[in-house]
């Protein structure tokens, strides 16, 4: 019981990068997979670059869509936006473009993953660089007068001459420098930008610890008080539909009380909320509204209060 409680709280102190990790993970594994089991070169001059770059970049692009719909932030941004009447200022101006270069950061985790790992494996690269011709004048200076017709035939170890059928290993080079240099490019841009936030971040260290024990507990008591304010108005409304009665009156919040706190959270040094409930019920009057005002802004290192475990994209 002791191994279980342990692993339980590692799970519950690093859940986001474990949840990298396993993202990860998953991905090149599944590239993998791919470039082993589904991934044929056709060795044609018409096809290779083609058919090569097409599981380079096309599961890149799907992985990058993915993460955007994975993503609770990216519903709570979208959601009620374009009904008629919907939430004012939903993105718009400088807050939305800070959020959607967030999510787009988030969202490139597991492209550039498969990128990587599939330049490190060669086989995609290989495809496509002998199908290139531009690869081909640069390759073949040197080498036997049929080597740009046989280049194409390297990935199939189908070309006649030693020399161009040696080509592939060079091509192998290449593509495995080419991933270095991407696994080089990301972790750097990655301190950096980590580093940047974090040096500009308004709220010190613990209490950045503070604000993440909140809004945990803040979340399993929503869920918790929300699943029991339903259980009872689903149980009155049950009941008078059996015994033919009216419903007593039963307060629930508005529609637009649910939009408040639906918004995503700017700060603002001069009220300190540690979400968009905080700021909801500590508002000075009932007329008065949560969405932004002057000197709220989007902080970085503050993204986390969006994204809720209430709100995960496996119960919208």
């Amino acid at each position: 019981m002791e191994k279980f409680r342990a692993v339980l709280d590692l799970h519950l102190k690093h859940h986001t990068a474990l949840g990298y990790g396993l993202v990860t993970l998953l991905t090149a594994g599944g590239e993998r997979i791919f470039s082993t089991v589904v991934f044929q070169c056709p060795c044609s001059a018409t096809w290779n670059l083609s058919y090569g770059l097409v599981f380079l970049l096309v599961p890149a692009m799907v992985l990058f869509l993915l993460g955007y719909v994975l993503s609770a932030r990216t519903w709570r941004l979208l959601t009620g936006c374009c009904a008629s009447g919907g939430r004012a200022g939903c993105g718009a101006g400088l807050r939305g473009t800070l959020v959607c270069a967030q999510l787009s950061g988030v969202a490139a985790i597991a492209p550039l993953t498969w990128v990587a790992v599939a330049l490190l494996g060669g086989a995609f690269y290989e495809c496509a660089a002998s199908g290139s011709g531009v690869l081909a004048r640069h390759l073949c200076p040197g080498r036997d007068p049929s080597c740009a017709a046989q280049l194409p035939l390297v990935p199939c170890g189908e070309a006649r001459e030693p020399d161009v059928q040696n080509l592939l290993k060079e091509l192998r080079a290449q593509s495995q420098v080419l991933g270095w240099i991407l696994i080089a490019a990301v972790i750097i841009f990655l301190l950096i930008f980590i580093s940047v936030t974090r040096c500009l971040s308004p709220v010190s260290f613990l209490q950045l610890k503070f604000w993440k024990i909140y809004l945990k507990q803040e979340e399993q008591i929503l869920k918790s008080q929300a699943t029991e304010h339903a259980t009872e108005l689903a149980k009155q409304n049950i009941k008078c539909f059996f015994e033919g009665s009216h419903p007593k009156d039963y307060t629930t919040p508005s529609m637009k009380d649910w939009q408040q706190i639906s918004s995503l959270y700017t700060f603002n040094p001069k009220n300190q909320y540690y979400s968009m409930l905080h700021k909801y019920v500590n508002r000075k009057e009932k007329s008065h509204s949560t969405h932004s005002s002057e000197g709220d802004a989007v902080i970085p290192v503050l993204g986390f209060v969006d994204s809720p475990a209430m709100n995960t994209t496996a119960e919208l």
